[in-house]
């Protein structure tokens, strides 16, 4: 039963009546005084209450086709957003569905809540139609899951959902909204934002650092994770600058320190233009800013093992999930708070500190050269459209990403100069990438957004072109056709040589697909003809303003490095 306050129970009948919501209504209420502009949903009948509610929102309803899709949009909006993301399914099937995208926010810690429409209260344990347990199948990949049992808590769950999801490590929050529940009359007052945490440098801290720093010969520091933002991405950069420090990027964060910057040494983990052994090892000072070294870092945990290395980590999150290796000190704050206490740290600069930088840099920047725009007279190559692409590029464009060995192209070329200009799973997730390249587009819609999908990623969620066309979305869509998943087949033939199995496809014409969606498709099999389709995907971009998409037929086997 509703609960009615003392003050409230003193008003007028006619203004107490208007000072009631449904559930639904409030929980709506409540994400649009929190500052939530954007909801990616696949509607159910288990939260028609919230549907309503948002009919007359701020909020912008963005329908997907996919439950998968949706969360990854919402994924995406998290890491671009301080904010987390928001995403709404319903019961059984589609909670299911959107498991793929609380997984990628939980590895990746992004910033996230989905929402799930439930059975009603009354049918709980009772093999209802799509009933599932919430807590049991999602409590070991989420910060946390909760369900609205009492409707007058519907305010409170949100404001807490969403503090959960920013506070210490970002990450994914579920909560449960049992229909029945979000239906009730409650009085429509709305919970406060929740203040989080950011931590930051104490005087011991900053010496201990500046002490390391003076006692280093060849430092590095390491940015990563989506918990920063472009004002602490920019007074980072012109601190390492000034003391002419290197500085890394975690795998698909690159960004952070500008592409051009003489500080960037590239990117660490998968596809490093040096292998990872060689500049984790030969460093006598790692400083991770808002990461770890997890997994892909560490080659496996193989890589920085030894005890006896200086690693100081500085993130919010006192537990080090996800740590690898030795730990020297941890700085208990957010990337932002960090970067202001390190400004007032001032050193002077080492001649060997010059020396290493120059050396990765000069290392990082023939990595990255173009190749030769000059089309060959052979099949379409990603080399040949990447020469042609990247000098159309405005200084702000972004790069969206799923999984695959076409993501490396990218990571090679593509020149990210500012924070959150790559957007990417680094969990590996497949289907990223369109969805991503439209929460991008949303979000942004006078940047150029360029995605880069494989052909067996891109059928994964490429139907939310639909969603793109609807909404306005304009990416700039490459299909890397190599009729293959490359990744896996390199794998192969590593460890069961000239065995091809289960790795091989057949695709549609990608390009008429994009067409059927609304968009502008054109299929590129020659390498000549690469120039020319660039441009005229740019054009109708700019002109017509619908996404784009070239299918790029390319050889087996060519790769990016």
């Amino acid at each position: 039963m509703t609960q009615v306050t003392a003050e409230q129970d003193e008003l007028p009948g006619d203004l107490l009546q208007a000072s009631r919501k449904s559930a639904g209504h409030v929980i709506v209420d409540t994400l649009a005084s929190h500052g939530i502009r954007r909801a990616h949903i696949v509607p159910g009948e288990s939260f028609l209450d919230v549907l309503d509610g948002l009919h007359d929102s701020s909020i912008e309803t963005i329908v997907c086709r996919h439950e998968g899709g949706a969360t990854y949009m919402a994924e995406a909006d998290g890491k671009m957003n301080q904010l987390p993301g928001i995403a709404m399914v319903t019961r059984g099937p589609g909670a299911a569905n959107a498991h793929v995208g609380l997984h990628t926010a939980w590895q990746d810690s992004t910033p996230m809540v989905l929402f799930v429409g439930l059975i009603p209260f009354a049918h709980r344990d009772r093999e209802a139609f799509q009933e599932f347990d919430i807590k049991a199948w999602f409590d070991t990949g989420a910060k946390r899951v909760m369900v609205l049992d009492h409707a007058e808590r519907a305010s409170e769950i949100v404001a807490e959902a969403l503090f959960a999801a920013m506070s210490g490590r970002p990450g994914p929050v579920v909560v449960g909204l049992p229909e029945d529940v979000i239906r009730q009359q409650i009085p429509a007052a709305l919970h406060p934002p929740i203040p989080v945490a950011t931590g930051g440098m104490t005087t011991v801290d900053a010496a201990a650092l500046g002490e390391a720093l003076a006692a280093s010969k060849k430092p590095l520091f390491v940015t990563g994770g989506n918990d920063w933002t472009q004002e602490g991405a920019d007074q980072l950069t012109e601190w390492l600058e000034k003391h002419q420090l290197p500085a890394a990027a975690e795998w698909r964060t690159e960004g952070t320190i500008p592409f051009s910057s003489p500080s960037y040494v590239g990117p660490i983990g998968y596809g490093r233009p040096r292998p990872t052994y060689d500049l984790l090892e030969e460093t006598d000072l790692l400083i991770f800013v808002g990461t770890v070294p997890g997994d892909v870092i560490t080659d496996g945990f193989l890589c920085r093992q030894d005890w006896n290395k200086k690693n100081f980590l500085v993130t919010i999150d006192p537990s080090l999930r996800g740590r690898s290796g030795p730990v020297s000190y941890q700085i208990l704050a957010k990337p932002d708070v960090f970067v202001r206490d390190l400004a007032k740290i001032d050193l002077p600069v080492k001649d060997e500190w010059v020396h290493w930088t120059l050396k990765m840099r000069r290392e990082q920047e023939a990595f990255a050269a173009l190749p030769s725009a000059v089309p060959t007279a052979g099949p379409a190559r990603m080399d040949t459209l990447m020469a042609n692409l990247v000098p159309t590029l405005p200084a702000d464009a972004m790069v969206t990403l799923g999984a695959g060995e076409h993501t490396n192209w990218a990571h090679r070329y593509f020149p990210t100069q500012r924070y959150a200009s790559m957007i990417s799973a680094r969990n590996g997730s497949m289907g990223y990438s369109i969805p991503s390249a439209i929460a991008a587009s949303l979000e942004y819609p006078g940047r150029r957004v360029v995605t880069i999908a494989g052909d067996g990623e891109f059928l994964m969620n490429g139907q939310e072109l639909a969603t793109a066309a609807q909404y306005g979305a304009t990416p700039l869509v490459i299909v890397m056709d190599n009729q293959e998943y490359g990744t896996i087949r390199t794998h192969q033939e590593r460890h069961y040589p000239q065995r091809i199995s289960g790795t091989q496809l057949k695709n549609p014409e990608f390009a008429l697909m994009a067409q059927a969606f609304g968009g502008f498709g054109i299929k590129v099999e020659h390498d000549a003809d690469v120039p020319a389709a660039i441009q005229a995907a740019l054009t109708a971009i700019e002109e017509d303003n619908v996404f784009a998409l070239i299918h790029l037929v390319v050889e087996q086997r060519v790769k990016a490095y």
